[in-house]
């Protein structure tokens, strides 16, 4: 295998990488990326993760055969190690990668004042990882889209210093960041965000109700998908008649139709679906999201509006269809859980209705446009009520109870 051809693939799928190696971790290939972080900030991006997963190992990924797929990656925030003649040193990545520890904690000199100190202390509240001024938010401490919305609330209620997405992707290190407030700040009163308040301030957004559009949409679909996917649907007397945060597993792109056509009238006219603008807003898919009852996001732009606009459905007493995986597997195993949903239970009092959607990965894998007739089922699960749970319980309650039904299906097969 040409490992050098795979790493200039990689490369040639995003301007977003400056850096990339191949290496055998677990019999399997394994990319260490270096990105291009003045190209990430002209962009004005900051989910790094998502954008060289998606963007680069993922598109690599939906043409590979199975035995050239990449099954794991790591993203640096320093150049790749080199050896004495300047090649990259194979030898220290795989240290690096089999080593339990993403990396050896260096104690820097930190800034002895309040506004470090008063930062610092606040994304401990956000992080397991250890903090240090050279941390990259994401990168080193883990923090996404959520935690960002929390910052940005943190920093402008304690410090009076607003922020937005397109200066925050030129200062995500702790070091950066720090400087930036120190700089503009006119005050260090510590004051913790409050979802609940956040989510309640007044947008201009409204929604859009289109309940007879939906109904032709579902009296389109659901003949049609029951005969070509032999589609069967389970569990009905486990959606609520009161709002709901509807999550569903995600297979293909199919998936959202698949529970537009699928769900009862009465529900469905009182339901939003949760969309990225990248893909259902193109000119191909934005008259459907539009008159769709479809919320259009954008992960690196105008966070805190963006979330607010989520919960607008949730807030006027309807429900809210959001796939907590935030995209489609590539090899049928479930992906993370993003927290989102379950902190808009936990803010609402609303269930979630985890639900599993098995077989159309099947029917429409990523790369494809044409779906197969392939059996699909769809499997609505018992309510989880957010009464005395954490967000963090509410995410991986969801998860696990999809995940049992998706073994219990094979073993069923």
């Amino acid at each position: 295998m040409d490992l050098h051809k795979i790493e200039e693939k990689l490369s040639s799928y995003t301007l977003f990488i400056k850096e990339v190696a191949l290496i055998i971790h677990n019999d399997s290939l394994f990319a260490i990326v270096y990105p291009d972080f003045n190209a990430l900030k002209e962009a004005k991006i900051i989910n790094i993760e998502e954008e060289i997963r998606w963007y680069a190992i993922e598109l690599y990924n939906m043409q590979a055969e199975e035995s050239l797929k990449i099954k794991g990656y790591k993203i640096l925030t320093a150049p790749l190690p080199k050896t004495a003649l300047g090649d990259v040193d194979l030898e220290a990545l795989k240290e690096l990668v089999s080593s339990d520890k993403e990396s050896d904690f260096i104690r820097e000199n930190e800034p002895d004042d309040e506004v470090y100190g008063t930062l610092k202390e606040y994304l401990s509240t956000l992080t397991k990882s250890k903090i240090s001024p050279s941390s990259h938010l994401e990168l080193d401490l883990d923090l996404d889209s959520l935690n960002y919305v929390e910052l940005f609330v943190f920093i402008e209620q304690s410090f009076g210093v607003k922020i937005d997405e397109a200066t925050f992707s030129n200062i995500m290190s702790v070091k950066l960041l720090y400087e930036y407030i120190k700089n503009a700040r006119v005050k260090v009163t510590p004051a913790m965000p409050n979802w609940a308040e956040i989510l309640q301030e007044s947008i201009d957004e409204k929604l859009i109700y289109s309940p007879i559009v939906m109904s032709i949409y579902k009296t389109v679909l659901f003949p049609l998908f029951r005969l070509y996917f032999r589609l069967e649907v389970v569990g009905y007397e486990n959606i609520p008649s009161y709002p709901c945060i509807i999550a569903p597993s995600h297979q293909s792109m199919l998936d959202g139709f698949l529970i537009e056509s699928i769900l009862p009238y009465k529900i469905l006219k009182k339901s939003f679906f949760l969309a990225y603008k990248q893909v259902f807003g193109t000119t191909l898919l934005a008259p459907i999201s539009k008159h769709g009852q479809t919320i259009l996001i954008d992960a690196n732009d105008n966070l805190k509006h963006t979330m607010q606009y989520c919960a607008l459905p949730l807030r006027e007493g309807n429900n809210l269809v959001i796939f907590p995986e935030g995209a489609r597997t590539r090899d049928r195993k479930l992906l993370e859980f993003r927290p989102f949903f379950a902190m808009l239970s936990k803010t609402f009092n609303v269930p979630v209705v985890p639900v599993v959607i098995d077989g159309s990965f099947e029917a429409l894998q990523a790369g494809k446009i044409v779906p197969r007739p392939r059996k699909i089922r769809v499997t609505f699960l018992s309510p989880i009520a957010p009464d005395g749970l954490s967000v963090d319980e509410i995410t991986q309650m969801t998860k696990k109870a999809i995940e049992s039904e998706l073994k219990r299906n094979q073993i069923l097969l």
